[in-house]
C-alpha cells in the first residue's frame, strides 16, 4: 500500500513531532503536565495507542500505533466522547445525553453521529489536529496570549511495526532528554514514555511491551528489562557529526548492560514510582488501602469504586497506591 494512502487512512505506526513557533521554550513543568494529560485523553478518544513519547521545552515526539476505527459500538463511542469532557458544562452534558438518546433510537440521526465521531478516530491526522488545537486553546487562555502556538502542522514518519526500526525510533524518542543534557538516565525525565513505564503506568508498560516484543503478552518486568538494555545499548553509541549532543555515560551503559542486565534496583524503582504520587493518595498494604478506600467511598458518596494500583509487586509485602482521592474524608 502506498505511504500516502496509509497516512490518509490512518493505519500503521508513526513518529509524529511538532515544534513551537520560532522554537520558543514555552513549556515548563505545568505545561508538560497538562499536555501529557491531554495526550492520553485524546489518544483514548481517537483509539490511538501511545507506544512512547517525549515532551521537551519547545517540541514533542510521539510514537503512536493507529488501528482502524472498526467495530466500535455505540457504548464505546459515547465513552470515548465523554473522555474529551472530564468536567462537562451543562451544555456538554445535555449534548451527550441527546447523542445517547439518538443512538439508542438508531435512526438517521444516529448514523450521522456515528459517521461524525468515527471520522475523528483511527486517523493520525485527526488525532494530531485535536491534540494540538486543544492544547493551543488551553495555553493561550492560561497565558493571556493569542496567535499560533505551533510552527507548522506536524511532521510524521511511517515506521515499520516490528523489530529494529521500531525499537530504534522508540529509543531515539526516549533518549531526547539525555541528548539535550537534561538527565543522564531517561528514567529520571518524567515527561517521556520510558519514565512513565518505570513508574508503573499500565499504558506505558503496554507500549514498551509492543516495542520490545511486538506483542502485549510479555510481562511488565521483562519489557522494562529488555527496553532498558536497548536504551543503554543505543544511547551509549557516539552521535556521528554532533559533537555538542550529549549521550549516555559509557560507564553507566557498561554497568546496565553487563552487571545489572537491564534490571533496576528495587530502591530505585520505588523512588521513580513515588514521584508520581499525588495529594490525597493512600499508600500501604493491600488490606490497608482497601479499608481506607471503603471509608473514602462512603464519605464522598462516590458510586464508582476506585482502582488501587500495585507499585512494588516484587517485594514480599507489595505496596499498593490509591490515587486521586478527593472528598470530605481526605480533604
Amino acid at each position: 500500500m502506498h505511504t500516502k494512502r496509509i497516512l490518509a487512512e490512518g493505519l500503521g505506526i508513526y513518529h509524529c513531532m511538532s515544534r513551537t513557533v520560532n522554537g520558543a521554550a514555552f513549556f515548563e513543568t505545568r505545561e508538560k503536565e497538562v499536555f501529557r494529560k491531554m495526550l492520553h485523553q485524546i489518544a483514548d478518544f481517537s483509539g490511538v495507542e501511545v507506544l512512547t513519547f517525549c515532551l521537551m521545552n519547545n517540541h514533542f515526539h510521539l510514537l503512536v500505533r493507529v488501528p482502524p476505527a472498526e467495530g466500535v459500538s455505540d457504548e464505546e463511542l459515547l465513552r470515548r466522547y465523554r473522555v474529551l469532557y472530564p468536567k462537562p458544562t451543562r451544555y456538554q452534558t445535555a449534548s451527550i445525553g441527546m447523542m445517547a438518546k439518538e443512538l439508542h433510537a438508531d435512526g438517521s440521526e444516529a448514523e450521522a453521529i456515528r459517521r461524525r465521531l468515527l471520522a475523528r478516530m483511527g486517523d493520525v491526522s485527526a488525532f494530531m489536529k485535536t491534540l494540538k488545537q486543544r492544547f493551543s486553546t488551553w495555553f493561550n487562555k492560561t497565558h493571556d496570549r493569542f496567535g499560533p502556538l505551533w510552527a507548522d502542522r506536524f511532521k510524521s514518519v511511517l515506521v515499520e511495526g516490528k523489530g529494529y526500526a521500531l525499537q530504534t525510533m522508540a529509543a531515539y524518542i526516549d533518549l531526547n532528554p539525555v541528548r539535550a543534557g537534561i538527565v543522564q538516565d531517561p528514567k529520571d525525565y518524567r515527561f517521556c514514555g520510558y519514565a512513565e513505564a518505570v513508574a508503573g503506568l499500565s499504558g506505558a508498560l503496554r507500549g514498551l511491551s509492543f516495542v520490545t516484543a511486538g506483542l502485549y503478552e510479555v510481562s511488565a518486568a521483562e519489557a522494562l528489562k529488555s527496553y532498558r538494555m536497548m536504551l543503554f545499548g543505543k544511547g551509549s553509541a557516539p552521535v556521528t557529526g554532533a559533537a555538542d549532543v550529549a549521550g549516555l555515560d559509557r560507564a553507566s551503559a557498561v554497568r546496565v548492560l553487563t552487571q545489572e542486565h537491564g534490571h533496576l534496583p528495587q530502591a530505585t524503582l520505588l523512588r521513580c514510582r513515588i514521584r508520581y504520587f499525588t495529594e490525597g493518595a493512600v499508600l500501604g498494604s493491600r488490606s490497608f488501602v482497601a479499608a481506607h478506600m471503603d471509608t473514602w467511598q462512603r464519605a464522598s458518596g462516590r458510586k464508582r469504586r476506585a482502582r488501587p494500583r500495585t507499585i512494588q509487586a516484587e517485594a514480599a509485602a507489595p505496596l499498593v497506591l490509591l490515587k486521586n482521592v478527593k472528598g470530605p474524608a481526605y480533604s
